[in-house]
């Protein structure tokens, strides 16, 4: 999601090679998508949007915490300091329906089921 996200940049460039980047510390940290699983199964229960905010908080604390330590080791690949939302340039707060959606979207990819919408 990340090359997909960052190559759309390439649009506003006028750049039609649409080349998007990543660093090998996100492997990890992406990694952590598989605890939306175990996650849902404490959360079904609840309608859809409530869902959704949980997960944008849950990704909003492992972004910050990663991002946290890796800053403090001068290897954070990433830098909102220039957002006007951000919170010490480690998370974008007007990237939450981002990250509402993208938790939402991992149900799906990984076989979650819904009893309540």
């Amino acid at each position: 999601m990340e090359i997909l996200f960052t190559s759309l940049k390439g649009l506003k460039r006028n750049d039609k090679r649409l080349m998007g980047q990543t660093s090998i510390w996100m492997f990890p940290i992406y990694g952590c998508a598989a605890l939306i699983k175990p996650l849902y199964n404490f959360i079904r229960n609840m309608p859809l949007f409530e869902r959704g905010i949980i997960y944008c908080a849950a990704i909003f604390s492992g972004e910050y915490l990663s991002g946290s330590i890796l800053k403090k080791h001068n290897c954070c690949p990433w830098d909102y300091s220039r957002a006007k939302l951000n919170v010490r340039g480690i998370i974008r707060l007007d990237y939450a329906p981002l990250w509402i959606g993208a938790g939402l979207l991992f149900e799906k990819v990984l076989g979650c089921r819904s009893t309540s919408s």
